[in-house]
Formats: structure tokens, sequence, C-alpha cells
């Protein structure tokens, strides 16, 4: 199957040994308030010899007898991200760690407490908008105002978008401790806006400063090859 570990984000294509797939049947009936649950283990584990790292996942699905069809139906009740405990990309190590910090925890966090991960992404954009533009305003309304003209249309477009939609407009008019209730959906939204922003701004601008590093290097590589040092 095609894969993309979530450790060293690369994709690859895994298969046996590298895959594990368990399903175990719970038949209580009645005796439980889900009746006939289905319990599925996946297990990979990165075929690059340099990561090796597992990805765990459970999942727990109620499965029926359909009588008019004579076959289980089967609809998923809960998924459970055990390792690594949530979907977060890797961040590159040049992004600042409390912006980091904030965003993996935000990922982690985001089923269980929505409104507590939107919280933590807005503080991720704030961080972002004030560490890489140096707007810093009392409010991250003025501060995202303040940046329309600053950034390409499509990257404003993109911002504008996630904060027009439902209660992250009102998320975003507030102080970013504020809590304000979200749908998961939402706070998705978010984690996504952040993704994006960070591959725009500071990725982009990394492989802008190693790019112009190599070509000096080149330069200089040539230049020594004309003009070689002379040794006594």
């Amino acid at each position: 199957m095609k894969y993309t570990c979530p450790y060293c984000n690369k994709p690859t294509t895994a298969t046996e040994p590298h895959v594990f797939d368990e399903e175990l049947d719970i038949s209580l009936g009645e005796d439980s308030d889900l009746g006939h649950v289905h319990l599925t283990v996946n297990a990979v584990s990165c075929p690059d010899p340099d990561c090796k790292k597992l990805s765990l996942k459970a999942s727990l699905v109620n499965k029926d007898w359909c009588q008019p069809v004579q076959k289980y139906s089967y609809n998923l009740h809960h998924v459970w991200q055990l390792l690594p405990e949530s979907n977060a990309k890797v961040m590159p190590d040049y992004l600042p760690a409390p912006i980091k910090e904030d965003y993996y925890e935000s990922c982690r966090i985001r089923d269980l407490s929505p409104k507590a991960s939107a919280t933590l992404s807005r503080r991720c954009l704030q961080g972002m908008i004030r560490d890489y533009w140096k707007i810093s305003k009392s409010r991250l309304k003025d501060e995202i105002d303040a940046l329309e003209e600053k950034v390409d249309a499509d990257t404003w477009s993109s911002i504008d978008a996630v904060r027009s939609v439902g209660n992250i407009g009102a998320h975003m008019e507030k102080d970013i401790d504020v809590i304000v209730d979200v749908e998961p959906q939402e706070a998705q939204l978010l984690i996504g806006l952040i993704e994006q922003l960070v591959e725009d701004w500071y990725v982009t601008r990394e492989t802008r400063r190693q790019r112009a590093e190599n070509l000096k290097k080149l330069a200089e590589a040539k230049d020594e090859k004309k003009h070689p040092i002379e040794t006594k």
C-alpha cells in the first residue's frame, strides 16, 4: 500500500513485513450499549532503514446484521490514533520552538478538545505573524488586517477564507486567550492554515537561503580554480 510516514514524512510503499492488520469481534450483543462491535488494529513500521518508526491506530466499528440484504453493515464509532499521538506534520527545526510546541499540541487535542486546539492554533498564527513579519499589535485581528498588504493574494485568500468560517470568524476577532466553542472540523481548518503558512513562509525562505548559499559556494569554488592560492 502507498504510505507516507508521519515521522520522516517520506512517501513510500509499505508491504509485509512492515504492515500488520488484526480484527477482533466483540460479541456482547444486548449486554453492551454499543451492541456487536468490531475492533481493528492497524500498525505500520516505516520501511526507511533510517526511520523504522511505528504507526499504530485502533478503530471501533458497530457491526449490525442487515436482514434485507442478509449481511453485516459497519459504522465507524471511534478511531484512536495511538502512535504518533496525532496526524501532525513534522515541522522543520528552524521553526521557532514555541510555535512548534503549540502546533503539535493543537493537533494532539483536536478531537479531545476542539476549542482548546483552536486556541493554540490562533496562538501559533499570532506567533508566526510576529516572528516572520514583525507585526505586533494588541489584537490578532489587527495583526491579520495589517498582514493583507504584505502577503500574496493566494496566501491572503487562504487566511481570509478560514477566518470567515462559522465560529472561527468569532475566534479571530477575540483575544487569543479567549476560548470559543468550535467543531473539530473547524479546529482542523485552523491547523491546515498553520501548516500552509509554515510551508509558504518558513520553508520557502529556508529553501531560498540554501539555494543562495549553494550558489555562493559554487561561485567561490569557481573563483579558486581561476585564482589558485600560491604556496611558498
